[in-house]
């Protein structure tokens, strides 16, 4: 059976966006056939 994942990763400056917080960085990865 073929499958198939996408791994997300974001990293982030904080948890709160009223204070200003905010998403830097968004990487992903596929794998495939594991």
């Amino acid at each position: 059976m073929r499958e198939r994942q996408v791994v997300l990763d974001t990293e982030t400056t904080g948890l709160d966006p009223g204070q200003g917080h905010r998403v830097i960085e968004i990487g992903c990865i596929e794998l495939r056939n594991r």
